[in-house]
């Protein structure tokens, strides 16, 4: 099976980030998850951002694909990052910093989390 990420085929989920993630902000944010393994390792879909800024903690690996917008993410101590529409690019496991929406964002994700697996690594 083939698994298209249509948007009429899921339903989003709107949420804002908790307050102690926020630095700048309260962008309400939508998440169209389209799948899901059955492990619950490998999980894909669209996400959706306003403006504002945050801090992040990845225990997950992420591959993004910016589909509109632009944001700038900062890792800890490094230098800041601009991403717009049309660029792809991977967050590893372990990254720690900031991710700024200066326009609104949308993005297709696939992220892998280890952590998630069900039974024994």
């Amino acid at each position: 099976m083939i698994i298209r990420f249509d948007a009429s085929t899921v339903s989003g989920e709107q949420y804002h980030l908790p307050p102690e993630k926020l630095i700048q902000g309260n962008p309400r944010q939508t998440v169209w998850v389209h799948y899901t393994d059955p492990s619950g390792q490998f999980v894909s879909g669209v996400w959706l951002s306003e403006p504002g800024k945050w801090r992040v903690s990845y225990s997950e690996e992420e591959y993004c694909h910016l589909l509109e917008g632009h944001s700038v993410i900062t890792e800890a101590g490094g230098e800041p990052v601009s991403v717009v529409a049309g660029d792809s690019f991977v967050i590893p496991r372990g990254f720690i910093g900031t991710w700024e929406v200066l326009e609104r964002t949308r993005k297709e994700f696939a992220i892998y989390e280890a952590s998630a697996a069900i039974g024994p690594p």
